[in-house]
């Protein structure tokens, strides 16, 4: 597993423009995933190269810049936004002698850190191990001991092919405990979508106030707070909607841009939760200025997943912030396409509960219409 960093580590954070266009806002991102695992920055590097150095990623002169920072702030963890091949990890470590981790681990180190439930746990050891086999070198021993140790290395095996064979037992163990549990899950999925009750998943990009919302709507308690990757696990809960009956409403993990696919795949019995999903609440911080970038970003892991041809109901949150009016648009069909609202203050909550008493109405007129159907083909069956 990582090696997490301890409360407070003092890091310099490293951004390096390839001709992005918002470069502001993916170091304000990075800054706060570092806060987020416990960090504290203590200087920013930035440059702009054509492509990444093979060796460094940065090149010579930026590693100088690096080291330099480095001493004058007093820290021993630097932190890319970026993700390093093995090689160039291992070679910035011996140039800077201390450690370096790209965006990829500081993830995953957030993950460790936010899991809670024991399904969450495993999704995420299971993410860091696949992540961890690409930069496996000597010193796995850890792995060894866990498992007995004297007894297990094979003849004539050198120490890192038994610590890959180690990984990979212990990798296929995670997979087979998390198939099991997304076959229970998958068993409690299916006896809440049975009849017409309308399904709803809020997705959206990490801190967009999906976990405010939800607890706004239920009174879940569910853990919300400024930070990136606040909740990991699904939470569902039944709401009732004055003119639409109950709605079974789902909390789901924030995306982000450049989501680690081992993420993804880890994750993906958890994400499924938006996939049965009638409707999705895509949530949306419309205070930040990258929010179409974001909007962009959650469509893109929701194709991932297969949830990309759902329907999707906008919320427009954090209003209270831009000084907006709570509203409803709708789209060229008539249907309800974007509520503007606040979570945190409640502004508008009520157009988003009446969106979702019309979809639930929708719903069950279709499934009375199905089940009509089905019923006049049993009869001429019959007959």
């Amino acid at each position: 597993m990582i090696e997490r960093p301890a409360a407070g580590e003092r890091a310099v954070i490293v951004q390096l423009d390839f001709g992005q266009p918002d470069l502001a806002d993916q170091l304000e991102e990075l800054r706060l995933l570092t806060e987020s695992a416990g960090g504290v920055v203590v200087a920013e590097v930035f440059g702009r190269r054509h492509g990444p150095d093979p060796k460094t990623f940065a090149g010579k002169g930026k590693v100088q810049e690096i080291a330099a920072m480095l001493a004058a702030g007093d820290a021993d963890l630097v932190i890319f936004n970026h993700e390093l091949s093995p090689v160039q990890e291992r070679n910035l470590e011996r140039e800077l002698q201390c450690r370096v981790i790209d965006r990829t681990s500081l993830i995953l180190d957030i993950f460790a850190l936010r899991a809670a439930s024991a399904e969450g746990k495993l999704q995420v050891e299971l993410a860091q191990l696949e992540h961890l086999s690409t930069r496996l070198v000597r010193g796995w021993t850890h792995l060894e001991r866990q498992r007995g140790g004297i007894g297990l290395r094979g003849p004539g095996e050198t120490q890192l092919e038994t610590d890959r064979r180690l990984l990979g037992n212990r990798v296929k163990l995670l997979k087979e405990r998390l198939r099991r549990l997304s076959r229970q899950r998958g068993v409690q999925r299916k006896a809440r979508m049975r009849g017409d009750v309308l399904n709803v998943s809020i997705v959206g990009y990490t801190n967009a106030g999906k976990s405010t919302l939800f607890n706004a709507l239920t009174h879940a308690g569910v853990y919300a707070a400024d930070q990136l990757f606040a909740t990991l696990d699904t939470t569902s809960r039944k709401l009732w909607v004055a003119g639409g009956g109950n709605v079974v409403i789902s909390d789901t993990v924030g995306f982000i841009r450049d989501l680690p696919h081992a993420l993804v795949d880890a994750f993906h019995a958890t994400l499924e939760a938006a996939n049965d999903a009638d409707i999705l609440l895509h949530v949306v911080d419309s205070a930040n200025s990258a929010r179409e970038e974001q909007m962009a970003e959650v469509d893109k892991v929701l194709d991932e997943i297969g949830a990309g041809q759902l329907r999707q109901l906008i919320v427009w949150n954090k209003i209270d912030l831009t000084e907006a009016a709570p509203g409803v648009e709708r789209d060229e069909y008539g249907n309800i396409a974007r509520v503007r609202l606040s979570a945190r203050s409640g502004t508008g909550l009520d157009l988003l509960r009446e969106s979702l008493a019309e979809y639930a109405k929708l719903k069950s007129e279709a499934r009375r219409k199905e089940l009509a159907e089905a019923a006049r083909e049993a009869q001429q069956d019959f007959i």
